[in-house]
């Protein structure tokens, strides 16, 4: 496993989600001040995919300069303010979702492996097989 690359990819991930959280935010304070340029980025972000936060940024500084600086400022703003927490909540938060996937699954597991008797259907008890292991043979 090379750590690296899958820090690097997490890390791509991480700028991507922020300059989408980024781009909610502008979009909302722009909502409030100015709703026609709010109204504009709302239909450029939906034709402009943002997963790629780079490419949806290198975009909109062909379309509108002042709010893509705007967005890279709310960004780098919000990774800031994220940076300090997310170490902690990042494993925290892997080490309960792995622990309730793990009971899940072991609860299906048991289910499987060990199906409900219904009072009409039970299992014949051992004393059962034995009087017919012995009736058999006389």
């Amino acid at each position: 496993m090379d750590v690296k690359h899958v820090a690097k990819e997490t890390a791509k991930t991480l700028i991507s989600y922020l300059t989408y959280q980024a781009v909610r935010t502008v979009i909302a304070q722009l909502d409030e001040t100015d709703p026609p340029r709010s109204l504009w980025l709302q239909r450029f972000t939906t034709k402009e995919r943002v997963q790629d936060g780079e490419r949806y940024l290198q975009d909109l500084f062909q379309e509108k300069q002042d709010l893509a600086f705007r967005i890279l400022t709310v960004r780098e703003d919000l990774a800031d303010q994220v940076a300090d927490f997310l170490p902690e909540m990042l494993r925290t938060g892997i080490q309960k979702a792995n622990l309730h996937q793990r009971c899940q699954q072991l609860e299906r597991m048991t289910q499987v492996a060990t199906p409900q008797a219904s009072p009409e259907t039970s299992s014949p008890t051992a004393a059962d097989l034995t009087d017919s292991t012995h009736q058999s043979n006389s």
